[in-house]
């Protein structure tokens, strides 16, 4: 069989992913990381085949240059590559009501993700950078190019968790809800952990925790995304690098009228000056908060609010779940690698049947699903998200329809 070849972009905050997939294996011949944009030490890693290579970044290289960079002097390079290269896929996190489904990227699709910008200035304008660059750039593929939307997994949460308590008419006319984010994550670590847990998909109750430079939680009823801590933006909910998650709204108003602080530079500092890096007084970064949390107040103190806030809304999420939790998931950077998160985490979920064994979750250097919980607890699995291969995936669909 011929090979087809998707390059899938995922464009985060702070980091992009890239992989070039082969649709019908789920195969990479290319993917990397580019990691830390925006902050001190930004650098871009990548394998081809069975070679490793490392690039460091100017200091606070921004998506743009690290964009390029991936495209002159790693995916152009590959002549052999090139030729089977046949989709474009994007991750673009902020779809609002529109857009339900995987969809081609033509005039409509791209106005529509500049007016849910607003909804996700940090991510969907990033988004669309990778977008414009990649019709730039190969400009064969223009028609090529397929949009897979964060939000598009949350749109089946039901009106008592996507509703704010708002005037109706914001919700109706104005669309102000619930939109949630990271779907494509959560999606695809719930499918894996219905095959560790050997039970079908339509059954199982599990809460998800994705957590990197942006952090959600849902919770997914027998395959349904029921409820979800990102709102109308991804800045409410958790504790994350930079956006403060949730606060009581008349901050903001004391902020504006007390302080003098105009709107827009409230804005800035909710999204781009709390968080961790508010907290712990130094950076976004958790591995500094984790390595610095026995010798450092504002690291310990930054690593137990994150942790305090993620064990509330697990715990909050169990009256989501219709019957039995059958099980937590942890995914995301700081997920798969802070050991020390999902202990301080779990330890406060006790009454509700978590119990963490330390020997596995101490486990280092693993890249493997696997269960850190002990015998008596409700299963607690680690699973490393690969958003790349699920929207792979999603192109497969929509391309088969051709």
């Amino acid at each position: 069989m011929k090979k087809i070849l998707v390059l899938v972009l995922n464009c985060g905050s702070s980091s992009i992913k890239f992989s070039i997939i082969d649709i019908y294996n789920n195969e990479k011949h290319i993917f990397g990381l580019a990691d830390c944009l925006t902050l001190q030490n930004p650098s871009i890693s990548w394998k081809t085949y069975k070679n490793y290579h490392k690039h460091n970044l100017k200091q606070y290289s921004n998506h743009k240059t690290a964009l390029h960079f991936i495209f002159s002097k790693i995916i152009l390079k590959h002549s052999n590559i090139l030729n089977n290269l046949k989709f474009i896929s994007h991750r673009v996190v902020h779809g609002g009501n529109e857009t339900k489904n995987a969809v081609f990227i033509n005039d409509l699709v791209i106005q529509n993700i500049k007016n849910m910008s607003c909804f996700a200035p940090l991510h969907n304008p990033i988004n669309l950078l990778g977008i414009q660059l990649s019709m730039s750039i190969l400009p064969s593929l223009s028609t090529k190019n397929i949009a897979v939307f964060d939000t598009s997994f949350h749109q089946t949460i039901p009106k008592i968790a996507h509703m704010y308590a708002i005037p109706y008419h914001f919700y109706k006319k104005e669309k102000i809800r619930r939109y949630g984010a990271h779907g494509i994550s959560h999606s695809y670590v719930y499918k894996k952990a219905t095959i560790m847990l050997k039970k079908p998909k339509n059954t199982l109750n599990i809460i998800t925790c994705h957590l990197g430079g942006g952090c959600s939680i849902t919770a997914i009823c027998q395959g349904k995304s029921v409820d979800t801590s990102m709102g109308l933006t991804p800045l409410e909910g958790l504790v994350m690098g930079t956006r403060s998650g949730d606060i009581d709204p008349a901050i903001i108003f004391y902020m504006h009228e007390n302080l003098k602080i105009k709107i827009h530079d409230i804005y800035n500092i909710l999204t781009l000056q709390s968080g961790i890096k508010a907290i712990n007084k130094k950076t976004s970064d958790f591995r500094y908060s984790e390595k610095n949390y026995f010798i450092d107040n504002n690291a310990k103190n930054s690593v137990d609010i994150f942790c305090y806030r993620l064990a509330k809304y697990i715990s909050g999420y169990t009256c989501a779940i219709k019957g039995k939790l059958h099980a937590v998931v942890f995914t995301g950077g700081i997920g798969e690698n802070s050991s020390l998160v999902r202990k301080l985490t779990i330890s406060r979920l006790s009454l509700i049947g978590l119990f963490i064994d330390n020997k596995y979750n101490n486990q280092k250097n693993t890249k493997k699903p696997r269960f850190i919980n002990k015998n008596t607890s409700i299963p607690i699995l680690v699973i490393p998200t690969e958003e790349e291969i699920a929207i792979a995936q999603e192109t497969a669909k929509i391309i088969s329809h051709i």
